[in-house]
């Protein structure tokens, strides 16, 4: 007799039968902890590849106004390149490094949150982990874009004065 076998449905027990969902005390606690990030407008982001040149990047960064660059290989991110990377990491030693390939000053393994999370989660990542920009990845890996502390305020900002009473 075969495990599959032995199961029985008197024998089964819905591991879910005392779950009681939480109560929140406000509106602004339940979309901290029950609305993804799908729901926030994440911002559209500038990638290169990890493979292009440092002096790209930097052109990248300046020429799009944005502070950071995702940094991507086969459709997946590897990396971020921000602001900061080029001032701890670059431009001291920029026309040395300006041809090397900018996975090279990246900052790797960047933390990331999925479409799914909790809004929370982001909010955690941005305030907590202390990044300012993070990339939000689709289920499957890939990339759906990036939240900033100024989309996450915009969208819990309409829940502020709930949150107050």
């Amino acid at each position: 007799m075969n495990d599959v076998s032995r199961f029985t449905l008197d024998a089964f027990e819905d591991p879910l039968s005392d779950f009681e969902p939480p109560e929140y005390s406000c509106e602004f606690q339940r979309v901290l902890a029950e609305e993804s990030v799908s729901a926030l407008a994440s911002q559209p982001y500038v990638h290169i590849r990890a493979s292009a040149p440092i002096r790209q990047a930097v052109q990248a960064l300046h020429g799009s106004h944005a502070s950071s660059l995702l940094v991507t290989e086969n459709g997946q991110v590897v990396g971020i390149f921000t602001e900061r990377d080029v001032l701890e990491r670059v431009a001291e030693q920029f026309s040395k490094l300006a041809s090397r390939p900018v996975r090279e000053v990246m900052t790797t393994e960047p933390t990331v949150v999925y479409e799914c999370d909790p809004v929370g989660t982001a909010l955690a990542a941005i305030a907590v982990a202390g990044h300012r920009h993070v990339p939000v990845l689709r289920v499957d890996g890939t990339l759906e874009g990036i939240v900033s502390p100024r989309c996450v305020f915009d969208f819990l900002e309409q829940y502020f004065e709930d949150a107050s009473h």
